[in-house]
């Protein structure tokens, strides 16, 4: 088993930057492709980056392309998606998730394990 914490969430303006990190623990003796994936209020949750098991593979939606920035620390067990230029439409929860897969996609059946949410908040 793998547990995941998320944290860096928080109340930010228009315009401005968060990032958040999820730190892996548990079974952590093999590497995971690890992805982020938000909900917003009333909405279904949907992918937002993942990064392969080794860090050379990074996809995102194209909603954060050029804004937000997916990476890891595979030494550290952890996970960071450094978001700017955040606006209203970032508003929601964020999850973090790992997959066994070497290279992981924007489904959530790919992913494995999943931790409990940090709230993101963007004010106009």
């Amino acid at each position: 088993q793998v547990q995941l914490v998320e944290s860096g969430g928080g109340l930010v303006q228009a315009g401005g930057s968060l990032r958040l990190s999820c730190a892996a623990s548990g079974r952590t003796s093999r590497t995971y492709a690890m992805g982020w994936f938000r909900q917003a209020p009333g909405k279904e949750r949907e992918f937002v980056a993942t990064i392969s098991r080794s860090g050379g593979h990074t996809s995102y939606a194209d909603s954060v392309k050029g804004r937000f920035t997916i990476s890891r620390d595979n030494a550290l067990n952890t996970a960071v998606l450094q978001m700017n230029s955040l606006n209203p439409e970032d508003t929601g929860v964020y999850y973090c998730a790992a997959s066994a897969r070497l290279i992981a996609g924007w489904s959530e059946i790919e992913y494995d394990y999943w931790g409990h949410g940090t709230q993101v908040t963007v004010s106009s």
